[in-house]
């Protein structure tokens, strides 16, 4: 049970949090008890704990609604330039908590649940996340529609309502096993349908030309229903929406053509429409050319436009009053989040050109200046490159719009460099070696007046390699924009401790200014302070440790370093080197078990991908590993490894805010920024890392002597691809990681099943892309570099109190900005939007100051 705050406690409790008035904790017990009454059918003699979620959730939303409704009227009035983040995976986590944060709500809640005999974390537990996402793309689209709301820019995420998101895992016997996730089961209280704006969508069908242009015909349809979700920005009254929309099969589905005897069966065969938006697919950096997810792809972005190209046409002249098509580019900015959903493109040249009439050259000048893309990956294997097969029977009129858009751009090229046929073939959108394949990345870049990566280094790789010919072309075209994440959740919501701690020293503002953090390097020698950063890192450890305690039943030692590496599972993230330490570390401990050795317990997570044979085997020889390691006398408590089963966003959560040590590992030139590394440095963690993504800023903006860097730089794993990476010679030259791969090999991890690991050796000896090998010397010394600190507190926190300040540059806010600004043409504004409690004049009157700035 809660126990209530002190007036001492309650006076110290700053207004991030929100302040609790006694009218304020009234009206939410009344809102909750109503709740629980009239929208779940209870009383508190049988109502459940999920039920009191609920009721919660449900008081909590009503406060959303006000807000949600005057915030679009506002824009109704202003009619801004809107923003569309289209994407195909938005990794949302748990929204009540983070609701209550961003509205201020937070500690009357508390209050409130508390005088009604219940406990805040009990319920916030019930919740399921929305796992709409793989991870770092899914997450940070989350991201950023939180710091859009804060930054009061009219902006709308898009994307697809899945039944079953990313699958939970489960660990058996040291295996992954998939289950689906059914996150809807027991309703969604922060959605809302709108069957109103249900949209059809086309697929399949010919094209019929004609003297007044093409006329796709004969098509399936599938209905596109949205569901709305709220967005609040922090304490700013705006409220935007992400739409996500669901498949419907049309009434007469299968019952007007065929079938006509066999109703039944035409009935059961909408199954088949609805299945598009059943499941997300579970690949990180992977693409699966399955014909079921080009149907999502080009589902979501069908829907999309007719919604934006309606919300285009209205104003306060009423539906259909804009006609003209010329200010198209100054009323909508689209972004598109990877490859994924690129057939945007093609879709609204369609509809400029069949169904708008615009000529072709004006359509293509509109779409261009409609148009950013964002590339999230340099991996090829993650680049989507579509078979012209099956875009002709899915979509045979986007085909030909790409054939045409290739043809123009072909021209251009030789007339540009007459005799260069291979230049030709690189830049063509389609691919001719092993069947004609459309390369997405491609059209993207094509269809844009704006292309970035998402960290320095990346955006660098983009330019000078991966799509070189393109930015020698068009070199103004290229950005870059650094991944952020936002404070609200990855600070304030999990690490409640460290937020008030920095609000006591630097004030509240921070939290919508996140640069304000160097403001703490004025404490990092002050005694006070150091101890107080110490005592929340071991607070949020203590709590972390009955947490492992209770789900994994392993005694946990909270004075042992937390060495955490959680993220997708993948060979270029490089668990397996993370793996070669631990085992490292363990030979040590054996080998000299009186020696003194720092305690860690090492914690690694992540899902992988269900199809990916190798990351199944990581995760199989961590947890052999550890069984091994946790279970040996001599190690003691002094190593201890844990598999942390089904990491997500809310497990995120409690683990990065207890983390001492962040595992960034990646070979360099490989991970385009990671935003994870983020997080734990704003969580007051340090970071071991390569020289890869956001890392390389992170060194810069903290100073590299407060990282542990180590490992091949870029140009050092170009020099060693030049040279051929051969893993025998570091086998044969390190007696250690000699003896750690003669143990995986000898079955000493797997003595019942000896050859289990096999597939994994062959892997790190024949043909590793990765070239864990190459890194093992460095990646060790730098660990006994780590160790060495650990065992000096106040350095070591006075080094975590230094990379703290610096992680003011990676808040998505400023990412935002930065897109805001370079690429869509608008102003973040610090306006806020009347709330419910002031009378509708009051939005005319801000709707016209803002018109006077614009």
């Amino acid at each position: 049970m809660a126990t209530p705050l002190t007036d001492q406690e309650k006076r110290k409790q700053i207004s991030i949090r929100g302040i609790v008035g006694v009218e304020n904790v009234a009206e939410i017990k009344k809102g909750f008890n109503r709740h629980l009454h009239f929208t779940l059918v209870k009383d508190r003699n049988i109502a459940t704990p999920r039920d009191y979620y609920f009721a919660l959730a449900h008081t909590v939303r009503d406060h959303l609604v006000g807000r949600w409704i005057r915030t679009q009227q506002y824009y109704y009035e202003v009619d801004p330039k809107r923003v569309y983040y289209l994407s195909l995976e938005f990794y949302m986590g748990r929204t009540l908590q983070n609701t209550m944060i961003n509205l201020g709500l937070q500690n009357a809640c508390d209050e409130a649940i508390y005088q009604l005999g219940l406990d805040m974390e009990d319920l916030e537990e019930m919740e399921e996340d929305a796992g709409l996402g793989n991870g770092g793309l899914g997450r940070l689209a989350a991201c950023f529609l939180d710091s859009m709301a804060t930054l009061g820019l009219a902006a709308y995420g898009y994307g697809i309502r899945y039944e079953y998101g990313i699958f939970n895992q489960k660990i058996r016997d040291g295996w992954q096993v998939e289950e689906a996730d059914d996150w809807l089961r027991h309703g969604n209280p922060w959605e809302k349908a709108r069957p109103e704006y249900m949209l059809p969508v086309h697929f399949y069908g010919r094209v019929e030309e004609s003297k007044e242009g093409s006329r796709w015909v004969d098509t399936q349809v599938v209905l596109a229903m949205p569901y709305d979700t709220p967005i609040p920005g922090f304490m700013n009254n705006t409220v935007n929406t992400m739409r996500l929309w669901s498949a419907k099969a049309p009434n007469d589905f299968n019952l007007r053509d065929f079938n006509v005897g066999d109703y039944i069966e035409a009935v059961l065969d909408r199954n088949l429409a609805e299945n598009i938006s059943r499941v997300l697919y579970p690949n990180d950096n992977f693409f699966e050319g399955k014909e079921l997810r080009l149907k999502q792809e080009y589902f979501v972005v069908a829907a999309t436009l007719q919604d934006i190209i309606r919300r285009f046409k209205t104003t306060k002249k009423g539906p259909g009053a804009r006609t003209s098509f010329q200010g198209f580019p100054e009323k909508v900015a689209i972004q598109l989040n990877d490859t994924h959903p690129a057939m945007a493109i093609p879709e609204l040249m369609r509809i400029f050109v069949d169904i708008e009439k615009l000529d072709w050259d004006t359509a293509w000048d509109l779409t261009k200046r409609t148009f950013a893309y964002t590339n999230h990956t340099v991996l090829p294997e993650a680049l989507e490159r579509w078979p012209v097969e099956l875009l002709e029977t899915l979509l045979p009129r986007h085909l030909q719009i790409i054939y045409r858009i290739n043809q123009i751009h072909l021209d251009s090229i030789a007339s540009l460099f007459p005799e260069d046929m291979d230049r030709l073939r690189r830049m063509s959108l389609v691919e001719e070696d092993g069947g004609k394949r459309v390369n997405m990345a491609h059209l993207c870049i094509l269809g844009s007046h704006a292309v970035n990566g998402v960290a320095q280094i990346h955006s660098d790789i983009i330019k000078t390699s991966v799509f070189r010919d393109f930015s020698e072309l068009e070199p103004d075209k290229f950005q870059n924009k650094t991944n952020g994440i936002t404070p609200r959740r990855w600070l304030l919501l999990c690490n409640p401790g460290l937020a008030e701690l920095i609000a006591e020293v630097i004030g509240e503002d921070y939290v919508k200014d996140l640069s304000q953090l160097k403001k703490l390097l004025l404490l990092v020698d002050d005694e006070a302070f150091i101890r107080d950063v110490s005592k929340v890192k071991q607070d949020n450890k203590e709590k972390f440790s009955q947490y492992l305690e209770k789900e994994y039943r392993v005694e946990i030692n909270p004075a042992s370093m937390f060495d955490v590496h959680v993220k997708r599972i993948h060979e270029y993230k490089r668990q397996l080197l993370n793996c070669l330490h631990i085992i490292t570390m363990y030979n040590r401990i054996k080998k000299n078990p009186t020696a003194p050795f720092v305690p860690r317990t090492i914690i690694i997570g992540g899902k992988a991908a269900p199809g990916y044979h190798m990351a199944k085997m990581i995760i199989k020889l961590i947890t052999a590993v550890g069984d091994v390691v946790n279970n040996d006398p001599v190690v003691g408590s002094k190593l201890k490894v844990i598999y942390l089963e089904n990491y997500r966003v809310s497990l995120a959560e409690k683990v990065i805010p207890a983390t001492d040590l962040s595992e960034q590992i990646s070979t360099a030139g490989t991970e385009a920024s990671g935003t994870g590394n983020m997080k734990f440095m704003l969580n007051g963690a340090l970071t071991i890392g390569t020289m890869d993504g956001a890392n390389v800023e992170m060194a810069e903006e903290a100073g590299e002597e407060n990282l542990f860097i180590f490992g091949m730089r870029v140009e050092d794993v170009a020099a060693l691809d030049l040279k051929g990476y051969d893993a025998m010679v570091y086998y044969k030259r390190n007696p250690e990681l000699r003896c750690v791969m003669d143990q995986i090999t000898s079955g000493y991890f797997n003595p019942k099943n000896p050859d289990l690991f096999k597939d994994v050796t062959d892997m790190l000896f024949k043909y590793d892309r990765f070239k864990v090998f190459a890194d093992f010397d460095d990646y060790v010394k730098a660990q006994e570099k780590v160790s060495k600190l650990y065992q000096k507190p106040k350095e070591w926190t006075k080094m975590v109190i230094k990379n703290i300040a610096a992680s003011g540059k990676f808040s998505s806010d400023r990412t935002i900005s930065d897109y805001a600004r370079e690429v869509w043409g608008v102003e973040p504004t610090d306006l806020k939007i009347p709330p419910p409690s002031e009378p509708r004049e009051a939005i005319d009157e801000t709707a016209a100051r803002a018109l006077k700035k614009m």
